[in-house]
């Protein structure tokens, strides 16, 4: 077989050798064939029960979701179910089967085909996209009518390959992609996707080596072929020769003795050269990831995002979690951080990461009603989490975020409903810390563009590069067939991010970056040219970025980020980038 490489884009870092293991789409394979009169209601109570089978499937992941699993993987398998119950997909083949009498993968088949083309005809970009989706959940039915449901190969204990089984597809679903979290993969390859998308976001929570927009290599490349991914460089060869394989044998042991020499940096403090001090935190979804960022060193919790523990009902009746629930959760986290702050983040929903799904009717849920909008529209709910937060603040030192601020009368109406919080616990005799920080996420650019109206008001910022990014560029961050346009590098990007900071330090206000920047080894030097001196981050990424910082004297890398900062021409921000990896 001969050797051939394939670039695409690169998602998640290292490098993974091992066999493919391919997931052909069902709705190549599908027969078509007329079913007799007297068997049409047996065809339509077969494909009932698929769609029940997809129902329970999803509902079972729900149940089974990793703790440690990324906020969106939820939200995905939600708008999966939502679909999955619309007419459309669950009522009109089964009258296609009794109209046409069609076999039931070939009417399934047929409306998806038509549904397909009336979202082609959509004028709306995020709407039309929606198409995938729609397709993702009638595979998932397909396959449980073709009896290829089970997309993990069967465990056997002799064989030699499956501890190094690399998953190639075309593309592959948030929950498809949870069938393989137990089982040996060492890495993911898909034909489309793009820095943000559903695969991305897995395999980066699960560190393992990842290149996406790969174009035909679901075709291309062969069941049991040798395949490398490099994740840094986002290239994959497949049929490599000796020479090659030998080749990134070698840079593979390189990179696991690199990662356990991290290791010793636990405790090491994060200092740069120059002697400046830097603060690094962790992300964290659950008080049960406490126990991961201290074992990575974190200095503390920058981005404890809420949202989860209120997400994580939504297959469950929706009910919210009261305040008792919501202040034992919050005062577990404290107590597990020793001391350390804890900054959480109050209830971010919406978007990506919808509470209610089947109540999703926005035409553009990423500027609808989320995060504070909602948050402020349900004042109870507000109040009732502010309530929770303070009470864990008497246990430890806790920092209060509010989400996607834009307007002053926002952070006004936030600030009043904190003071009504407070006065409420004072009245019944609860105790809290009556100085807690309140600070603001910066993300959408008109507060990046409006700081003043922010720092006069709040005690510290946190940058959220993520949809800062998403709303400068007006780029849906999990849409693939835009995701080549996501560029943090992009000059507004970083000017924004930029002024923010300076903005903080002129008032003498803290500001950190908590976003997918913040843990990229690449971008380190250039935030700490900039002036940041707070990063929060995934606790895998948090060793190899104080690495980076142990190495940089700001007296060096300053000047550089300020030469990156004075371009607008991407070639020259690239090139001057680079040139900071090696100052």
């Amino acid at each position: 077989m001969a050797s051939f490489t394939l670039h695409g884009i690169p998602v998640s870092r290292g490098i993974s050798i091992g066999r493919a293991h391919l997931l052909t789409p069902a709705a190549l394979d599908v027969k078509h064939y007329l079913v007799a009169e007297e068997q049409v209601e047996a065809e339509v109570r077969r494909l009932q029960d698929a769609i029940a089978e997809v129902h329970r499937g999803l509902q079972a992941l729900w149940t089974d979701l990793p703790r440690d699993a990324p906020t969106e993987l939820g939200a995905f398998i939600d708008v999966h179910a939502l679909i999955l119950s619309d007419p459309m997909i669950s009522e009109a083949p089964l009258d296609i089967i009794r109209t046409r009498h069609y076999n039931a993968e070939w009417a399934l088949v047929t409306q998806i085909d038509e549904l397909s083309a009336q979202f082609d005809e959509i004028e709306d970009e995020y709407l039309r996209e929606r198409k995938a989706d729609i397709q993702q959940v009638a595979e998932r039915v397909l396959k449980v009518l073709m009896g290829t449901a089970q997309l993990a190969p069967a465990r056997t204990p002799d064989d030699e390959y499956q501890p190094q089984m690399i998953v190639v597809a075309h593309d592959i679903s948030p929950a498809d992609m949870l069938q393989f979290r137990d089982r040996s993969f060492i890495g993911f390859v898909t034909d489309v996707g793009g820095q943000n998308s559903h695969t991305a976001i897995v395999a980066r929570s699960l560190d393992i080596p990842a290149a996406v927009g790969m174009s035909q290599a679901s075709q291309l490349i062969e069941q049991d072929d040798w395949v490398i991914i490099d994740g840094d460089a986002g290239v994959v060869i497949a049929n490599p020769s000796p020479l090659v394989l030998e080749q990134y044998r070698a840079r593979q042991a390189a990179l696991l003795k690199a990662r356990k020499k991290l290791l010793k940096l636990k405790k090491t403090p994060a200092v740069t050269r120059d002697g400046t001090p830097i603060l690094l935190e962790a992300n964290i979804e659950l008080p049960e990831d406490c126990p991961i960022a201290l074992e990575a060193g974190a200095a503390g919790v920058g981005l404890f995002r809420s949202e989860f523990l209120f997400m994580g009902r939504a297959g469950h009746g929706h009910l919210m979690p009261s305040e008792d629930e919501q202040f034992e959760q919050y005062k577990k986290a404290v107590v597990a951080m020793k001391g350390r702050p804890v900054t959480i983040r109050t209830l971010d929903i919406g978007a990506d990461k919808p509470l209610d799904p089947t109540e999703h009717t926005a035409l553009n849920p990423a500027l609808g009603l989320r995060a504070i909008r909602y948050c402020l529209a349900e004042p109870q709910l507000f109040l009732t989490q502010l309530r929770a937060i303070l009470r864990a603040s008497a246990h430890g030192k806790v920092k209060l975020l509010i989400p996607m601020l834009a307007h002053a009368f926002e952070i006004d109406q936030s600030l009043a409903m904190i003071e009504q919080a407070k006065a409420q616990l004072r009245e019944a005799g609860q105790k809290f810390d009556e100085a807690i920080p309140v600070g603001a996420m910066i993300e959408i650019p008109a507060a990046a563009l409006a700081l003043p109206m922010f720092v006069k008001r709040m005690d510290f910022l946190s940058i959220g590069t993520n949809d800062l990014i998403q709303y400068t560029l007006a780029i849906d961050r999990v849409d693939y067939e835009v995701a080549h346009l996501y560029n943090p590098l992009h000059p507004a990007v970083l000017q924004l991010i930029a002024m923010t900071i300076a903005a903080g330090k002129k008032a003498g206000i803290e500001v950190a970056v908590c976003g997918e920047m913040a843990g990229d080894v690449k971008l380190t030097r250039l935030l700490l040219g900039m002036g940041l001196r707070e990063f929060s981050m995934h606790p895998a990424q948090l060793l190899s970025v104080k690495q980076e910082i142990l190495g940089c004297d700001l007296a060096t890398i300053t000047p550089q980020a300020r030469k990156v900062l004075r371009s607008m021409e991407p070639a020259a921000i690239s090139e001057a980038v680079a040139q900071l990896q090696v100052i």
